[in-house]
């Protein structure tokens, strides 16, 4: 039986966070922000024949929140609305929170309980070198995942260290 051959050496690292990122505005604000400026100074490359721009979206998950009170404001129940695009989000629980047929069927009062909302987003890098890797943030860390070199790492902490928001 043949043997499997390590073919490259990859690395992650996670960076958690004090205090989770306010709400989808500012968590989207910071994507939106390294994809524009490149502060990890990522190159565009070129896959499959069409050229593709140095930092791009990748992956995107995000959950809204919505509880069901009753008249003592005791929760008895909860709905959670997940999309995969910040414009869908906001829609989304909009319409769940307009929904009183779905309120009547659980039997109280819809609110959104927004610190209980999540987000998702995981951008894909390419670096000057060549490399692919992974930075993913969530509400409450900033993970990198697939590098090797650690000059990656060390970019990404030099530019968190500067976001006030990833403290």
């Amino acid at each position: 039986m043949a043997d499997f051959i390590q073919t490259t050496n990859t690395k992650s690292a996670v960076r958690d966070l004090s205090v989770p990122i306010a709400d989808i505005t500012a968590f989207n604000a910071l994507v939106q922000d390294i994809i524009d400026t490149n502060p990890f100074g990522c190159t565009s490359y070129v896959e499959k024949g069409v050229t593709i721009d140095p930092v791009v979206r990748s992956q995107e998950r995000y959950d809204a929140k919505i509880v069901y009170e009753n008249l003592e404001a005791d929760t008895i129940g909860d709905v959670s609305v997940q999309v995969s695009s910040v414009a869908a989000f906001g829609t989304a629980a909009s319409h769940v929170m307009d929904d009183d047929t779905l309120a009547t069927a659980i039997g109280g009062t819809q609110s959104r309980d927004t610190g209980k909302d999540t987000f998702y987003c995981k951008l894909k890098c390419h670096d000057a070198t060549g490399e692919t890797y992974y930075v993913t943030l969530s509400r409450s860390n900033v993970r990198i995942s697939s590098y090797a070199d650690d000059a990656i790492r060390e970019t990404v902490e030099t530019w968190a260290d500067g976001k006030a928001e990833l403290g």
